[in-house]
């Protein structure tokens, strides 16, 4: 049941930060899209106000050349002659051929008559030619007073990429920041999910911690719940505990008095029948108790030799059990509630075979405690339901053996609760591997 619990939990947090993923990717696609359309939208505004700068400068051009030419015609190449304007005076006119885009020559013509009305009498020729570096640039000519032709051109008219970028830049800079308040949002929005989904690995491993009911109306109403949810199952759990605790040390004075009248009775058989099977309940209640106690049992973080541990755990079996460990294995974790765990897998495994064999070793900075037995092993579609309390392989093992299917349950409830892990796997020689994962929560001090 806690398995199947964590990998819920486990679940949720996964799918919590998919959807968090999905969130953010939804944020960045709304940016490129708006930063894509300010592209085009900024490149077509710019476009239309860059043929209105040159039709205001070729205007402006135009007008001041004819009165300059008018004064003095040596002048007006000279004086009007710019950066970005090329003017010159000729007998003929530099237009040979129709303009390339005939739209934007017309739409450029119009602001130009839109800027000095009196200019729409004159004969202008306007033409767009490629220019140097693949640029555009405007070319014209306007015949003049006295019959010459004034000669410009307007460089560059397709240039609006230094304004575009500026308005890109500009759109992309309030877009990031955009996106970084959606991402700062959504991380206050994940960070009560990720406490929620924090507190419920522990409340399966029986280390219940209230949430502390903060964050917007409806995530104060979900803790809220959450804690009395929480508290309601904490308080069935020690009221089903204490229940079966004082029924299972009420029972022992009755076993007690059955055995005891078992020892009047003169017929054997009867007598033998009758005491055995109060000493099997009385070794059922043991079992029992052991495994309420592994549910509610407290323990305390200490540093010790594990190696020495698991020694002095398998000493009572002999030559039974061969341990294979390093002379030393320092770990901090809850000593106790480990002892207890293993004392149940060790019985467990020469109660089904004739020997007994231990390895120690480190794994990055965990404790692997490896038992194999050489009995008929555990059949693997049983690796599950063997944590369920009361659930005996029957498959795999005689129904006369002794036990309660509470050993391994027992064991697993420990090292939940308090950090480590069990696995079950095959062996070699058909048997089953027990994996005990022993996890130090601190780098342990050398004992002496």
């Amino acid at each position: 049941m806690s398995a199947q619990h964590g990998s819920s939990a486990g679940l949720s947090a996964l799918r919590s930060q998919r959807l968090i993923a999905y969130a953010m990717g939804l944020f960045l696609l709304v940016a490129l899209v708006q930063v894509t359309a300010s592209i085009l939208f900024y490149e077509a505004i710019d476009q239309n106000a860059l043929h209105q700068d040159h039709a205001r400068r070729v205007a402006e051009l135009l007008v001041v050349s004819d009165r300059i030419h008018r004064f003095d015609p040596a002048l007006t190449a000279r004086t009007m002659s710019s950066h970005y304007l090329d003017v010159r005076v000729a007998s003929q006119p530099s237009i040979k051929r129709p303009a390339d885009d005939e739209g934007a020559v017309t739409r450029i013509r119009e602001h130009i008559v839109a800027w000095e009305p009196g200019l729409a009498a004159r004969d202008i020729m306007l033409s767009i030619v490629r220019g140097t570096s693949g640029r555009r640039d405007l070319v014209g000519s306007m015949a003049l007073t006295d019959g010459a032709w004034l000669n410009f051109r307007s460089r560059d008219i397709s240039s609006g990429w230094p304004i575009v970028l500026r308005a890109i830049a500009a759109t992309l800079a309030i877009a990031l920041l955009c996106v970084a308040f959606g991402l700062y949002g959504l991380h206050l929005l994940a960070m009560p999910l990720n406490r929620l989904s924090q507190v419920m690995a522990r409340l399966v491993s029986d280390h219940p911690e209230p949430l502390e009911e903060r964050g917007p109306a409806d995530i104060r109403g979900l803790f809220r719940s959450f804690n009395e949810m929480q508290a309601r199952i904490s308080d069935l759990e020690d009221n089903q505990s204490k229940s079966f605790e004082a029924i299972s040390h009420d029972l022992r004075t009755p076993i007690s008095r059955l055995k005891l009248a078992a020892s009047f009775v003169s017929d054997t058989e009867i007598s033998r029948i009758v005491h055995g099977s109060a000493t099997e309940m009385e070794a059922m209640i043991m079992s029992l108790q052991t495994f309420l106690r592994a549910e509610h049992l407290e323990s305390d973080l200490s540093s010790f030799d594990l190696t020495a541990l698991v020694a002095g755990l398998l000493g009572r079996y002999g030559a039974q059990a061969v341990l294979e460990a390093p002379a030393q294995a320092v770990v901090r974790t809850y000593r106790e509630s480990l002892e207890l765990a293993l004392e149940p897998l060790f019985d467990n495994a020469l109660q089904y075979g004739s020997r007994l064999s231990v390895l120690v070793c480190s794994s990055d900075k965990d404790w692997i405690i490896e038992i194999d037995d050489d009995g008929p092993g555990i059949a693997e579609q049983h690796f599950a339901a063997v944590l369920d309390p009361f659930f005996r392989a029957d498959e795999a093992r005689a129904r006369d053996t002794p036990g309660f299917g509470l050993g391994i349950p027992t064991a697993h409830r420990l090292l939940t609760r308090f950090g480590g892990a069990l696995s079950f796997h095959k062996n070699a020689i058909g048997g089953t591997t027990v994996r005990v994962t022993v996890r130090s929560t601190a780098d342990a001090e050398p004992i002496a």
